[in-house]
Parts: structure tokens; sequence; C-alpha cells
């Protein structure tokens, strides 16, 4: 699975490939320009790579928070404007986008990666327990702990809290959500999880932060949302950073400067969409 730790689009079909592959003579004859030292990064727009229906992360109509980064990035670079290429975050979504030179950047790409060169983190964040308050499970800060025994678990199939629920022996519990949805078509998993944790299909969710902090704040901001920071094993907590060409040295250092500079108004757009933000000692993220 690429670790973009986020319910990812499900067709990876040909139907959708015919509309958006493009070679990269093609992608260069359509603008791409020379950046510093000879790279192929556009120096006037910031050409980034982005899910058209992937909230909160990227939207068509901007509304995601990468959205608003890629904003940041374009004025403190000096670009003059925002420009896409859309494709479903899927199979084939760097070898067709930035990879084929269609842009320069992918705002959001979980570090390591070995798809892209990565900058330098611009956030950290984990995975959450989100469940009713009073409802029988005040306190609960780890999936191994023994109240979760016999509740009915909401988790999406493939993630990293799948692991620690069979170590955990809970399994028996969990109500599986799809990781292939394609939500231009369907609702984002972690938006139909919530409200079933409403409902009462599932007594509790597990989620990627950013996406749980989005939606239930949209459901129901009196939940309880507990970041797993307690975990005896397994990674709950990622950096991500933004996804170069391996090539463009120059545009990295470029963009590592921009994150350097400028992580507090980064912060402030992240917590504005609710993202659960933490640091190297997992401690609180709040301004």
């Amino acid at each position: 699975m690429k670790l973009r730790l986020r319910s990812l689009p499900q067709w990876i079909a040909a139907l959708s490939l015919a509309a958006f592959l493009a070679s990269p003579s093609t992608a260069l004859a359509q603008g791409a320009g020379l950046g510093a030292a000879g790279e192929l990064v556009d120096p006037d727009v910031l050409r980034v790579c982005a899910d058209p229906s992937d909230m909160p992360f990227s939207d068509e109509s901007g509304k995601g928070f990468e959205n608003k980064l890629a904003e940041l990035v374009a004025a403190k670079t000096g670009r003059k404007s925002v420009a896409y290429t859309w494709y479903p975050m899927a199979t084939g979504f760097v070898r067709n986008t930035l990879r084929a030179h269609r842009c320069d950047i992918i705002m959001g790409y979980a570090q390591g990666d070995e798809l892209v060169q990565n900058t330098n983190a611009y956030y950290r964040s984990t995975y959450v327990l989100i469940y009713k308050k009073g409802a029988g499970l005040d306190g609960v800060d780890s999936i191994e702990d023994p109240k979760l025994a016999n509740k009915k678990i909401g988790v999406v199939a493939g993630t990293p809290p799948s692991v620690n629920l069979a170590k955990a022996g809970y399994m028996r519990n969990v109500h599986p959500y799809p990781l292939m949805v394609d939500t231009r078509l369907a609702p984002s998993m972690a938006e139909v999880m919530i409200k079933e944790l409403k409902s009462g299909v599932i007594d509790v969710a597990i989620l990627w932060g950013p996406m749980a902090g989005y939606y239930a704040k949209q459901i129901d901001p009196d939940l309880a949302f507990v970041p797993l920071l307690n975990e005896k094993s397994g990674h709950m907590a990622f950096r991500i950073t933004m996804g170069v060409r391996p090539s463009d040295q120059e545009w990295k250092r470029t963009l590592n400067k921009v994150i350097r500079e400028n992580q507090a108004e980064i912060n402030k757009i992240l917590l504005d969409y609710q993202v659960p933000l933490i640091d190297e000692n997992n401690k609180p993220v709040t301004q």
C-alpha cells in the first residue's frame, strides 16, 4: 500500500487512464520551463499534482488544506498562480503526474516513500480513537485497552491500526471499512465511519488524524478524540512532507526553506482543519 494514509480512491481501471495519461514531452510542451540549476520546474506557476475529491486534503474547488498550503507555497516562492493536474490518488498517481512532468509538487506525501523525493516534514500526525463520551470508554487511549474487548471497532482495512487490533485479539470485533473508495462517487470512509459511530453501528472508530479531525467536527464535535500515542508496538504517527522529483534538488531546497521559515503559518492552516499535530516527542502542537 502506498502510504499516503487516507482512504484511497478505488478505481485504478483503464477507463480513467486514457483521460489522464500524458507523455513527458507533451507535458513539457504545455508550459514547464527551466527553473533553478536547469531543473524542469516551472518558475512562474506552482504546478501541483492532486486528487480532485479528497477532503480534507485536496478538492477541485480549492477547499482542502493542501489547496491552502499550495497557495502559501506559491506566494512564498514568487509564483504568480497555482495550476493543478487532477488525478485520483491511486496506482499510477506519481508515474502519470509528477514523473511525467505534468506538475512539480505533491503537497502531502508520507516521509520515506521511495516513489518521490521528500522535502523536510511540514507536519507530523497520528491515528486517533474516536468514541462517544459517557459510553463506557472514557479514558481509553490505546488499542490494547481491555475496555475494547467487546466493543464494535471501526477501522479502514489494511491501515496500521489493524495490526495492533490483531495483536490484541480484537479482530473478531472489527467492522472493516474499505481502503479503496472513489470519493467522486461515494462519501469518504472517514465520514461514513463517524456517522455510523454516532448512530451506533460501531462503538469506536480508529482513523488517520487529519481525516478524523475534519469529519468529527462536522458530524459531532462532542465526540472523544484521542491520539494513539501509547501503543506498545507499531507506528501510529507519521511525518508528512511535500513530494518532488528525485532530480529536483534545488527545488527541494527551496521548499525546505519555505517550510522552515513559515512553519507557524503552516500549522495555523492545519489546525484550522482540526489536524491533530504532534511534535517529535509526541506532544501536541497547538500553534
